[in-house]
């Protein structure tokens, strides 16, 4: 006997690239090039900054961006996405690298990329979407916390060799080493960060160099560098020149090597596996929610076709698959970039392309540089990029929504920053959850008629959702039934849905009235309501003369 078949759908890949490639001109790839350039120059010290906050060598973070950027802009269902490592990741690989070494960093990174290209195989994609925005503002802020105190160290130049992976041990290591502060990183690192927050504002309209000034070639140019470069850029030669006694990518990882490492899988092992679950779970989870938000707000800004999320997951999925087989970490999509590259003119897919190889050929030719390149400049980069990814206004807002929407928000944030982020999303859901079924069972009525009809009939009007939350108001009509009462009439206009335990509270219902000689009545059911009694069968115990299309006939029924 062959069991019957299940009818499984898989999303069918097709990458975003092949549509715009059908149609693919040259003025499109001189803007696709621009962007391209642009955004690889940005994504340069983004890159070797967030791997090293992440526990890592910088080259792994560059060969994140060249390895998994590339198979995120070729595969993807974005037009404009730009991939790569990503500061949202930063406290879970830390965390990782410090609990599990750095091998079982690149399994659980693998095999995340395994379990994100079957959620997007299985269009889970628009699931994602379904988290509630509490949570992701919660964990998003919690997350900023955390990498602004993880650059404490390199901020000021403080004596530590090994940073706690925990929030508490972290403050401790920082309080008890904080006779160690090198006053040069610290002035490195604080005017790095004032040139980031002064640089853009520097070329606006109202700043502090004239008008006539702006209209110069060589201020227009330096007015389109970006920022994080410009700050490298300086604040690596003012050391340099200097001689400045602050540690660099150099002193601390022998720098950067030129081209990318050669093709290694990590051993895998499934005992090994199974303890990594909650850590390929986390990385997963993060990396579907991070890329499918960075693609909406990508939506948001460009005149092309929406992204495909399933289409985007399976691509997160391979890149994530193959970039630890460079030595890579964890990968997805990145506001901040792919914001910098539809504002530079990006068109398709070829300019995430461009950027990986524009990370390429700096890796080939300017490598060793990159070991004059001071912590400290690096550390005030990241802080102001968890000072962009925030967003704290929300906290000023609070005061303006419900306590539960309160509680969830600092609650995914506190939990966060203490904890980890796995355990702030499981709370976060569980409470969004109890806090739903409380407003769903509060929402839920039964409203008897204040002029009821003569000869022992009772009317009463349903509203809402009769769900498991809101049965016990449902058990109270038997109770409260006045003497002499013979017929009791549900009107069900205003329900909307009903569940199983919506039903066993009719059906409880029922067998009480029965008992009591009472004669119950349903009228003027919605569809999912009466769909649900027919299939249960309650409507042939009940009757059909009992379902009454509308309230004057259902009266007209129990006077007869």
């Amino acid at each position: 006997m062959s069991l019957p078949r299940l009818p499984i759908s898989l999303h069918p890949f097709r990458p975003r690239l092949l549509d715009h490639l059908r149609a693919y001109t040259r003025n499109d790839f001189l803007h696709d090039l621009g962007a391209g350039l642009t955004v690889g120059v940005i994504a340069l010290p983004l890159a070797m900054a967030f791997a090293i906050a992440s526990g890592v060598k910088p080259e792994q973070g560059i060969f994140t961006a060249i390895v998994a950027g590339f198979v995120i802009s070729a595969l993807g269902g974005s037009s404009v996405q730009i991939g790569g490592p990503a500061g949202a990741f930063i406290v879970i690989v830390y965390g990782i690298v410090q609990r599990y070494g750095l091998t079982n960093l690149l399994i659980s990174t693998a095999l995340a990329g395994v379990l994100l290209f079957a959620m997007g195989a299985l269009k889970l994609g628009a699931l994602v979407r379904y988290m509630p925005v509490t949570i992701i503002i919660g964990f998003t802020n919690g997350i900023a916390v955390l990498i602004a105190l993880s650059q404490v160290r390199d901020l000021f130049g403080l004596s530590i060799d090994k940073l706690p992976g925990d929030f508490f041990s972290q403050l401790h290591t920082y309080a008890t080493h904080a006779d160690t502060v090198n006053p040069y990183a610290l002035a490195i690192g604080c005017a790095c960060l004032a040139g980031l927050f002064l640089w853009p504002r520097l070329f606006s309209p109202g700043s502090l160099l004239p008008d006539k000034a702006l209209e110069g070639i060589t201020l227009r140019t330096a007015s389109r560098m970006p920022g994080p470069i410009v700050a490298l850029v300086t604040l690596t030669a003012v050391a340099t020149f200097l001689k400045l006694p602050v540690e660099t990518i150099g002193s601390r990882f022998g720098g950067i090597p030129q081209g990318l490492p050669s093709l290694a899988l990590p051993p895998f092992s499934w005992d090994g596996a199974r303890q990594l679950f909650i850590p390929t779970l986390t990385i997963a989870l993060l990396g579907a929610v991070e890329s499918l938000l960075c693609a909406r707000v990508a939506d948001n800004l460009i005149t092309q076709p929406r992204h495909d999320p399933n289409q985007e997951l399976m691509a997160q999925g391979i890149a994530n698959m193959v970039a630890p087989a460079f030595g890579g970490i964890p990968a997805t999509g990145t506001i901040a970039r792919t914001v910098t590259n539809v504002r530079a003119g990006a068109r398709s897919p070829v300019a995430g392309i461009v950027h990986s190889a524009t990370l390429l050929a700096v890796v080939l030719v300017a490598a060793p540089l990159a070991a004059y390149v001071p912590l400290a400049a690096l550390a005030g980069i990241l802080l102001f990029v968890a000072w962009n990814m925030g967003e704290w206004h929300e906290f000023a807002r609070l005061r303006h929504f419900s306590v539960q929407y309160r509680t969830i928000l600092v609650g995914t944030f506190l939990l966060t920053v203490v904890f980890d982020l796995t355990v702030a999303v499981e709370v976060g859901l569980v409470l969004a959850c109890v806090f739903f079924i409380y407003r769903m069972s509060s929402l839920f009525r039964v409203e008897p008629d204040p002029a009821p009809p003569a000869g022992g009939v009772r009317v009463y009007r349903l509203y809402g959702a009769l769900f498991f939350g809101a049965v016990a108001k449902m058990e109270a009509v038997a109770e409260s039934l006045p003497e002499g009462t013979r017929t009791v009439v549900l009107e069900m206009h205003r329900l909307v849905l009903m569940d199983t335990s919506g039903l066993d509270a009719l059906e409880r219902l029922q067998e009480a009235l029965q008992r009591a000689g009472v004669r119950l009545l349903l009228c003027d059911l919605n569809e999912q309501p009466l769909g649900l009694i027919r299939r249960a069968g309650f409507a042939a115990a009940l009757g059909d003369t009992n379902l009454c299309r509308d309230l004057p006939s259902a009266l007209a029924s129990a006077a007869a």
